[in-house]
């Protein structure tokens, strides 16, 4: 089967990650015909432009999915749990870019270019791992081709897309405020106003002092690289940028490894863009990586403070291969391996 003629469904094609994914399968050439959009019932009648057409968002239900071969579910966990299973009872493939499933023992966590084979082994429903998870875990990857990681340690730059439609809304409308020397709206979708500020903290505060988005890097980058003892320490931070992550990495080794082999390492890994010349101002940036498939790694460097360690940084759009591009492709590792049905009986 060809991935031209699944018939797709998109749950959360009215959000910021739907809209990009509609944008990168009118890119593919899909045809229109083969897309159901759907959504909450208040975005029930509401038309997206797609490939020169208007097509009419439908209120996702169970009943939405019969036919369906592909569903992507770009929602809240509240979402997933209430809809993924009906789609798989009815024969569909769920790509779910949410929490709900990432550790769920039964349900592949895929990056494609790092372990696109787990999709084999899916019963119904795929997960995408957090947008700050899957360039990271493609480093790595990259990087213990030449000798054991014995530790990473990561600072994240998040924007606020990340967060959502609503949070973009807001870090626009503070700055306006700031700069027109106004009166300052009240934050809504941060603790904090994000306009002009930094924020170190995503997510809720849970264990050990560390936030959701901080245990989600560790955990589901040991799950995606089959690694349950790396051991991985992260800070994440809100940024006033619109679009794409960033992250500074220190990853130390058990053996010794040149600046050179890890920039070769880097440049060679699917899906990363090498942008390492720093004496020409020639790195990473939210302003060069939003709107590119690929992840951007630069400023790769010795760690001064461990001897077998390596720095650098990277960035990508958090919409893109943080998202949707990344659920896009593993339809597409499915395809090429003939698991794009799910191995369970159809209930339709």
């Amino acid at each position: 089967m060809q991935a031209a003629v699944l018939e797709i469904a998109i749950v959360g094609a009215t959000g910021a990650v739907g809209a990009v994914a509609l944008e990168l399968l009118a890119e593919r050439g899909h045809p229109a015909e083969k897309l159901r959009l759907l959504a909450s019932k208040r975005s029930h009648g509401k038309q997206i432009e797609y490939a020169g057409q208007l097509l009419t968002v439908e209120e996702a239900t169970p009943e939405s999915f019969d036919g369906v071969d592909v569903a992507f579910i770009s929602a809240s966990s509240e979402v997933s749990l209430a809809l993924a299973p009906e789609a798989v009872k009815r024969g569909v493939l769920v790509i779910d870019d949410g929490s709900a499933y990432r550790m769920d023992p039964a349900v592949p966590l895929v990056v494609p270019e790092v372990n696109g084979a787990d999709v084999e082994w899916h019963s119904g429903i795929i997960s995408i791992p957090n947008c700050t998870t899957t360039p990271l875990v493609m480093a790595l990857a990259a990087l213990r081709g030449l000798t054991e990681i014995s530790s990473v340690t990561v600072s994240t730059y998040q924007s606020v897309t990340g967060t959502g439609a609503a949070a973009r809304a807001e870090l626009l409308n503070q700055s306006r405020e700031m700069l027109g020397e106004k009166e300052v709206s009240p934050p809504r979708e941060y603790p904090h106003s994000i306009g002009f500020n930094l924020l170190p903290q995503v997510d809720d505060f849970i264990d050990e002092g560390y936030t959701k988005e901080e245990w989600k890097m560790v955990n589901e980058s040991r799950k995606i690289l089959d690694d349950p003892k790396l051991r991985l320490a992260s800070t994440c931070v809100r940024v006033p940028v619109e679009v794409s992550h960033c992250e500074a990495v220190t990853v130390e080794f058990d053996d010794p490894i040149s600046v050179d082999e890890a920039r070769v390492a880097i440049a060679e890994f699917p899906g990363i863009t090498l942008l390492d010349r720093p004496h020409e101002s020639v790195y990473p940036m939210p302003s060069n990586s939003a709107g590119e498939d690929d992840v951007m790694v630069g400023r790769i460097r010795r760690d001064l403070a461990h001897e077998n360690g390596v720095v650098f940084w990277l960035a990508t759009d958090n919409l893109r291969k943080g998202a949707a591009l990344n659920a896009l492709q593993i339809m597409d590792e499915c395809v090429k391996r003939n698991c794009v049905r799910p191995r369970v009986a159809s209930a339709a």
